[in-house]
């Protein structure tokens, strides 16, 4: 039976920012949070754009820090009038909201039922988890009526190759979608992480088009992507293999107890994907279970589960978790040496 593709979901806050910023009309107050940090710092810096004027940043603009900072200077900040412009833009980093006394949180709902139309106020979470609470009924009304709170998620894959293409071609590189998903599953989903790798391998790339293979010669996988090829290596019974994949992770000081961890996620993921080519499940069915972005990974889970059975991955994932108990409950347990013995194991497993 086949699945259709999961929709993405929807994010409403963030295409109002867009559509604010656009139009010239931003908001007085937003709450920024999420995992794609470059996102959100491109949006910081086109409020600033559209907000301060330049030579007059000393007046308008203010960034502070959440640590130590009371929600009354906060306030006179706020308070204060712009000087040759029409707004003031204040940026707060880490001040977590639901964490203030009740004295503090009573000024800040006071703060935001009447924040004035002159100013734009910005809160960030960078650092610190965002983690609202909805029990603080009067903080949670007043944010839900006067702060747009904005998430900045990962991209949807089509946007992100899309964007991998333009960051190539402004580096004089073209990649096709193909390479770009590799790309993606080899150094991540963030737009973060990938700015730095796409200006090393643009620089590395002899040709017009960037390969694979360029990639590999230069570009610092994320750890889910080093541990899928060593649970490659292991389903397909390459000790070797699977034996210089585990040396690099830990040449690059990756604890035992994370390598352990990741390799028993991929398995199961492994797993799943054994289950679904015997039910005759297909890839969008893998793709709603895990939440991914895109085929590419689960393409490779299907791949990889054919080397497999069901017995073998079962084992595997039973072996991987009584490893993962003894790790953290053995005192002097030799981690490096028992995760090797994982992979004789699952090696002599699989013949």
């Amino acid at each position: 039976m086949a699945y259709a593709k999961k929709a993405p979901k929807s994010n409403e806050a963030f295409q109002k920012l867009k559509a604010d910023l656009s139009a010239g009309t931003p908001g007085c107050a937003y709450l920024f949070y999420g995992e794609e940090s470059y996102l959100r710092e491109y949006y910081l810096g086109e409020l600033r754009k559209g907000l301060v004027p330049a030579g007059f940043e000393e007046f308008n603009y203010h960034h502070m820090e959440g640590k130590d900072l009371t929600v009354q200077s906060l306030s006179e900040m706020a308070e204060a009038m712009p000087m040759m412009a029409e707004r003031t833009l204040i940026v707060v980093t880490d001040f977590d909201l639901f964490k203030l006394g009740e004295e503090q949180r009573e000024k800040l709902i006071a703060l935001l039922d009447d924040i004035p139309p002159y100013c734009c106020l910005v809160f960030v979470y960078d650092t610190v988890e965002y983690k609202p609470n909805k029990t603080m009924k009067r903080l949670w009304k007043a944010l839900s009526d006067h702060v747009e709170a904005v998430e900045f998620r990962a991209a949807e894959s089509s946007d992100l190759v899309a964007w991998i293409t333009r960051r190539f071609r402004a580096l004089d590189k073209e990649i096709d979608r193909q390479t770009a998903e590799y790309l993606i599953f080899t150094c991540g989903g963030l737009m973060t992480g990938l700015v730095p790798e796409i200006s090393k391998i643009a620089a590395f790339a002899k040709g017009k088009t960037v390969t694979q293979k360029e990639i590999d010669a230069v570009a610092d996988p994320v750890l889910s992507a080093e541990v899928f090829k060593l649970s490659d290596a292991v389903a397909q019974g390459s000790y070797d293999l699977a034996a210089s994949i585990l040396g690099d992770l830990l040449k690059m000081q990756t604890e035992p107890i994370m390598i352990l961890a990741a390799l028993g996620s991929q398995l199961r993921r492994i797993y799943t994907a054994r289950l679904a080519i015997d039910s005759g499940r297909d890839k969008y069915w893998l793709m709603e279970l895990w939440d991914m972005k895109s085929d590419y990974p689960a393409k490779l889970l299907l791949t990889a589960a054919k080397r497999t059975t069901v017995g073998w991955c079962a084992d595997a994932v039973v072996m991987c978790q009584v490893l993962d108990r003894r790790m953290k409950s053995e005192k002097g347990i030799d981690a490096v040496g028992e995760l090797k013995l994982l992979l004789v194991r699952l090696g002599a497993r699989r013949k």
